[in-house]
């Protein structure tokens, strides 16, 4: 029997953010609703273009796995590029952003293409109001809760407020309805994510605290990407005084040069940012914090990237992303002075290298200590810290574990249980 035969639920692919991954849940649900069990979605990414060339590549080998299933491309890359996609012989339908969140859209017969101007949105967040409410994240143990869409700001390396739009905010008793449902479904650890979760219009700390407040069985909240330039003092505080807010504390740094974070158009400076951290470091002494950082943006010389390696040291960064500039058509920076290949190439390498001595050195100072467990298989889960744990025994997913570290690999530690 062919694979495509063997469909008995909608499938959803996501590529991309933890975003995405709230909204094809959304997806599924409306999916399973309208009974589209012949269908595969495609949630794709636009943020390189290597994304892009991911996406096309996905799309062609689920179309060879499910010769018989309608294709449904979507998301992001699918809003900038919707004709593209639908040129492409293995692909029925192109959605956009908007459209793929109202069921209607999802389930209608009409247009191949159906992508609306994303920009002329300016409601609150209109389109999440009536989507249903996601009780299940597969066997995902922690769970996504999407607070904001969109973005205000113009960072010269990004086309990603062109496939958002605006920015818009989700009204907090919703977000409090949806984290409270996903409790009630087992979920201790929540993540509040968006575009720009600092941009959340009734403040970021204010609706984090009364998640917290109002819903004691979430032991675990953890927040996507935070903009040193809009952390809030209601965040800061709550920092301090609550422990279920996770002490891992990921920044959208991209650079630590003030020139570079002028030419991107960001809106701190290095001295905002050390500012930022040492601040968080004395309300939670025992913060970690993670960082993305572009390597080989335009214009950067060797002195303006040896600031930015510096400040994952100077900074105390434990975990980083890096990406090697990828210039993205249709951006600002894409027309600036670029930096070859190889050069952008090395100074990622460099920028990686630095982030995996300064994890090592971080593992190595846990090892003796007792930490706590989320299991996410049978072995394996994260601590607060957002520290992979391997474990020496078996353990129910989805349960907390406090186990002794008694090593640590490249990238983990080990856990035993304690005696």
């Amino acid at each position: 029997m062919d694979k495509d035969q063997e469909m008995t639920s909608p499938k959803v692919v996501t590529l991309g953010c933890r975003l995405n991954a709230f909204e094809s849940e959304v997806i599924r649900e409306h999916a399973l609703a309208a009974g589209m069990n012949d269908t595969v979605f495609i949630n794709t990414c636009t943020v390189t273009a290597e994304a892009e060339r991911q996406a096309r590549q996905t799309i062609r080998k689920l179309k060879r796995e499910n010769p018989h299933a309608q294709i449904v491309v979507t998301g992001c890359a699918a809003q900038l590029g919707a004709e593209k996609f639908a040129a492409m012989p293995e692909v029925d339908r192109v959605i956009g952003n908007i459209e793929k969140m109202d069921e209607a859209s999802l389930a209608a017969n009409g247009d191949a293409v159906q992508v609306g101007d994303i920009m002329a949105i300016r409601e609150t967040a209109g389109h999440l109001i009536d989507t249903p409410l996601i009780s299940d994240f597969g066997e995902r143990t922690r769970a996504f809760v999407q607070i904001q869409q969109g973005c205000d700001h113009r960072c010269t390396f990004c086309i990603i407020p062109f496939a958002r739009g605006p920015n818009r905010s989700v009204e907090p008793a919703r977000i409090v309805e949806q984290a409270r449902v996903l409790a009630e479904r087992g979920y201790a650890e929540v993540v509040l994510t968006g575009v720009d979760i600092c941009s959340y219009d009734k403040g970021l700390g204010g609706v984090a605290a009364r998640i917290l407040d109002e819903i004691p069985q979430i032991r675990r909240l953890r927040l996507s990407s935070l903009d040193p330039a809009a952390v809030d003092d209601a965040l800061l505080d709550l920092l301090a005084r609550e422990e279920r807010l996770m002490p891992h504390l990921h920044l959208s740094l991209q650079a630590a040069d003030d020139m570079v974070l002028k030419r991107m158009k960001r809106r701190h400076t290095r001295t905002d940012a050390a500012r930022l951290v040492g601040r968080m470091r004395d309300l939670r002494p025992d913060a970690v914090f993670g960082a993305d950082l572009i390597a080989g943006f335009p214009t950067e010389t060797d002195e303006m990237f040896e600031n930015t390696l510096a400040a994952v040291d100077e900074l105390g960064l434990t975990f980083l992303h890096v990406f090697p500039y990828s210039a993205r058509p249709d951006t600002p920076a894409a027309k600036m002075p670029a930096v070859p290949g190889n050069v952008r190439k090395e100074r990622a390498a460099k920028l990686r290298a630095a982030g995996d001595a300064a994890l090592a050195r971080y593992l190595e100072a846990q090892v003796g200590r007792d930490v706590e467990v989320l299991v996410e298989t049978g072995r394996e889960g994260h601590t607060p810290h957002y520290v992979r744990v391997k474990l020496d025994f078996d353990a129910e997913p989805g349960t907390f574990v406090t186990v002794r570290a008694f090593g640590a690999g490249n990238d983990h530690l080990m856990g035993t249980k304690i005696k």
